[in-house]
């Protein structure tokens, strides 16, 4: 049974950082392509960042562009999302998931129906 957990997620001022964490178990971990998620109340969810099987490729909206960091830890079958400057909103549930995809290009990166395996979401508030 695969499971997709994501931890990390809090209440931080504006400014602040948080990592969020993604374990996962029951999959290969290093045959899947892996991405970060994000919906705030009200709006739909939207595409944060991607990294292929390796780490070698890394995209990200441009709204978090050169404030978060992707990477992954495939010992560990871990996906982490550095978040720094962080702004209110940001505020948002956000998701990890994984996608068999056989290629990873940047429209195909926050393409949902690729993603097979969803977690349950880690909240993340920031406050101004």
């Amino acid at each position: 049974q695969v499971q997709v957990v994501e931890s990390g997620g809090g209440l931080v001022q504006a400014g602040g950082s948080l990592r969020l964490s993604c374990r996962t178990s029951g999959l290969t971990f290093d045959n899947y392509i892996l991405g970060w998620f994000r919906q705030a109340p009200g709006k739909e969810r939207e595409g944060v960042s991607c990294i292929s099987w390796s780490g070698g490729s890394t995209y990200y909206a441009d709204s978090v562009r050169g404030r978060f960091t992707i990477s992954r830890d495939n010992d560990k079958h871990t996906l982490y999302l550095q978040m720094s400057s962080l702004k209110p909103e940001d505020t948002a549930m956000y998701y990890c998931a994984a996608s068999a995809a056989p290629a990873l290009y940047s429209t195909t990166c926050f393409q949902e129906r690729d993603y097979k395996y969803w977690g349950q979401g880690t909240q993340v508030t920031v406050s101004s």
